[in-house]
């Protein structure tokens, strides 16, 4: 069972972000503060659930939560400032992005930095351990998902549609035949050398 809160604020975020190890599109960040009594059982972490399930949950977090955000940080200052700089950048993005300022912010992972002097408290595998952060796991994938489906169109030889820009055998294969393309990250090591 997931845990609904951490600390003993009302107002607590949880925030995570989607799609670090990729070779090409964004990392997307979401920040979602839910309500104390909120409860879902499908709610997990997102890489627990199929694609169909996130997109159940998706409007459904998006309904019943206080306040969600949702951030962008593009392949370009990815490779200006690195992929972790990025995630957390993404993350604070988010949280700027939500209506209500949060009391406490929880993190998924082991690196943050301080937002705006809120206390904050970074989890591993926090996603699979409190509701607030797999809901924002389950916006921040969702969200970079369809980015990579709309950029697929124009770029169909990669097949983002299906691989969302990690590195598969598939993927790298059209980067060998075809070069990276705008969306690539250029600082990542696009081909094994």
């Amino acid at each position: 069972m997931l845990e609904s809160q951490f600390s003993t604020f009302f107002l607590e975020a949880g925030t995570d972000e989607a799609g670090r190890g990729c070779l090409s599109g964004p990392v997307v960040a979401a920040a979602v503060i839910l309500p104390v009594h909120f409860k879902h059982d499908l709610l997990n972490d997102s890489k627990q659930l199929t694609e169909k399930q996130r997109d159940i949950l998706r409007p459904i977090i998006e309904k019943e939560s206080i306040a969600y955000g949702v951030a962008y940080v593009y392949q370009q200052k990815i490779d200006k400032i690195n992929i972790l700089n990025a995630s957390i950048l993404a993350m604070h993005k988010a949280i700027d992005s939500l209506k209500i300022k949060p009391e406490f912010i929880i993190v998924d992972g082991n690196r943050f930095k301080y937002y705006q002097n809120i206390p904050h408290q970074t989890i591993v595998k926090g996603d699979s351990k409190f509701l607030s952060i797999a809901a924002a796991s389950v916006l921040a994938k969702t969200y970079r998902d369809d980015y990579m489906k709309k950029v697929h169109l124009e770029f169909p030889m990669y097949n983002w549609q299906k691989n969302k820009g990690y590195p598969t055998k598939e993927h790298r294969a059209a980067i060998r035949e075809f070069g990276p393309t705008i969306h690539h990250r250029k600082t990542f090591q696009l081909l094994p050398k």
